[in-house]
């Protein structure tokens, strides 16, 4: 059996330079060539997960289908490549401390005093090969979080030295920097990814392949002068320039061969390149589609990265239907009774947002009484989903008070509730459902139709649940409890059939969506705009 090979990503000058798509666009290629390849990404933060972060720290929590609260990179990862990460896809410092601390309780040390070399930078060395020695594949990628020269950074940049050693020819390392414009000299410069590479060989790294990331077009003479400067040879000297769009990069990248030089460095055969046919014809419907649909995004975070997954799976779906999807936030904290016809009249669909607590829920319940009385099409993920659950309990049941456990305690009508056997848990995380479970499709549904089977598999991240109580009176009076968890009951989606498009699903759809396989419910979703459009149009 072929020996596992390792490809370690790190990022110099700046941080969000990419190194999540370079890493995916690395994924995609190798895999294109027939390697069976996976990606990590290991987190210098001290929290044990993102899961309690605040989106605008940190941007969306992504889930892994085996309950893993993880970086949002490893959505780019499953997008690009189609593969499914897991928890030990992604690693934290906290999580990293978390165990060395555990063993050294439990006397595995035998006494010996813990530092950070060499027991943390074991640590970190067992977790980054563990995948590739697990699941013996041929390529493994290990995207390093954050920039070089960050304190944090430092270990596991020392335990990327390390691994450099010992693997010898099994591992290269590429590292992203900036190159930036000076417009007032007229000039790109590259003493930034100088002093950031003179940064990784003063801790004993030296880069195999430089990727130059910039917004206007390096000229083979600044390359050759980086690859001078760097002591890197001038074929592993690639830019990555400014792109339309995310899903350009790979096609950017095999242009430059770094999917080439990247195997000769590591001793591999060559072979033929792959043609990438249908992220090539994905591409050129998205190049193709100019009519726009627009699609309101109503929820609290006004940052794009907080719904990253669903930004993602709706321009997926835009692509498909052969239609350029726009998104406009609408902050759920500003909509009132009196601007919700104004916000909301312009678009031809609208999607009520995942999130927590209290803030900005008065504003969903708005948007969603207005998108059920003017039948706009109206998806509603997680949170969303209750809202819609709220609002109809509200002004269709006559429950004045209907609302979750989470908002308010006392409420005599609990439509969504927290479970019994999770009330006693003080945790946080610990009451969560996360990750995938099986949802049961009712016959007849709209869901089920578009799905084309009777079981689905989605995943889950959210603690409340639609209270079983009050199902008997919902069917009744028009919403459908379509979806139900076999095992529990639970109610995973529920539809209004007597509108255009009314689905609200308790679980993350977005999680699942990649550019090969676009999500059904996204498809379907904006297949119902765009038909709202044509008829508002009329």
């Amino acid at each position: 059996m072929a020996e596992t090979k390792y490809i370690f990503v790190t990022g110099g000058v700046a941080s969000s330079l990419g190194k999540g798509i370079i890493s995916s666009s690395i994924g995609k290629l190798l895999q294109a060539r027939g390697f069976n390849i996976t990606i990590q990404k290991f987190d210098p933060y001290i929290n044990i997960d993102p899961g309690t972060l605040n989106p605008y720290e940190h941007g969306e929590c992504y889930v892994t289908d085996d309950g893993q609260e993880t970086d949002l990179d490893l959505g780019h990862y499953e997008r690009f490549t189609g593969i499914q990460t897991t928890r030990n896809n992604n690693v934290t410092t906290g999580r990293i401390y978390q165990s060395v601390i555990e063993k050294e309780r439990r006397g595995d040390y035998l006494g010996k005093t813990i530092q950070v070399i060499p027991h943390i930078t074991d640590e970190i060395k067992r977790d980054m090969l563990y995948l590739g020695k697990k699941n013996h594949y041929d390529f493994v990628i290990t995207e390093i979080g954050g920039t070089v020269g960050d304190i944090e950074s430092l270990p596991f940049l020392e335990a990327i030295r390390q691994l450099k050693w010992e693997l010898g020819r099994n591992a290269v390392c590429v590292h992203l920097t900036y190159v930036p414009y000076l417009s007032a000299a007229g000039e790109l410069k590259t003493k930034p990814t100088q002093h950031s590479v003179k940064e990784l060989q003063s801790l004993g790294i030296q880069p195999d392949i430089l990727v130059l990331r910039t917004e206007h077009e390096l000229s083979a003479g600044l390359r050759k002068k980086v690859a001078n400067f760097c002591n890197v040879s001038p074929d592993a000297v690639v830019q990555s320039i400014d792109q339309p769009t995310i899903y350009e990069v790979p096609l950017r990248m095999q242009e430059q061969e770094l999917d080439v030089t990247i195997l000769r460095k590591l001793d591999m055969p060559v072979g033929e390149t792959p043609g990438l046919g249908p992220w090539r014809n994905f591409l050129d419907r998205r190049h193709k589609a100019t009519k726009v649909i627009n699609i309101g995004l109503v929820g609290k975070y006004d940052l794009q990265d907080a719904y990253k997954s669903i930004l993602e799976s709706l321009s997926q779906a835009g692509t498909y239907n052969d239609r350029k999807v726009k998104c406009h936030f609408i902050n759920s904290e500003h909509l009132t009774a009196e601007n919700v016809a104004d916000e909301i009249k312009a678009m031809d669909g609208i999607v009520v947002c995942p999130g927590f607590g209290q803030r900005g829920i008065e504003g969903k319940l708005i948007a969603a009484r207005y998108c059920r009385e003017h039948d706009v099409p109206t998806f509603g993920i997680c949170l969303g989903m209750q809202m819609m659950v709220i609002e109809f309990g509200r002004n269709v049941l006559g429950f004045a008070d209907a609302n979750s456990v989470e908002m308010d305690s006392k409420t005599t009508h609990n439509v969504i509730d927290i479970m019994e056997d999770q009330k006693n848990i003080t945790n946080m995380g610990g009451t969560m459902r996360l990750g995938g479970y099986e949802c049961a499709l009712k016959e007849g549904s709209r869901v089920r139709e578009i799905y084309g089977k009777d079981v689905i598999r989605e995943r889950h991240r959210h603690r409340y649940e639609f209270n079983n109580d009050y199902r008997a009176q919902y069917e009744q009076a028009g919403m459908q409890c379509v979806g139900t968890n076999p095992d529990t009951e639970l109610v995973e989606i529920v539809e209004i059939p007597n509108l255009r498009w009314y689905i609200g699903t308790q679980f993350h759809p977005e999680y699942s969506s990649t550019v090969l396989h676009p999500h059904p419910l996204f498809l379907d979703f904006v297949k119902a705009a765009i038909a709202a459009h044509k008829d508002n149009e009329k």
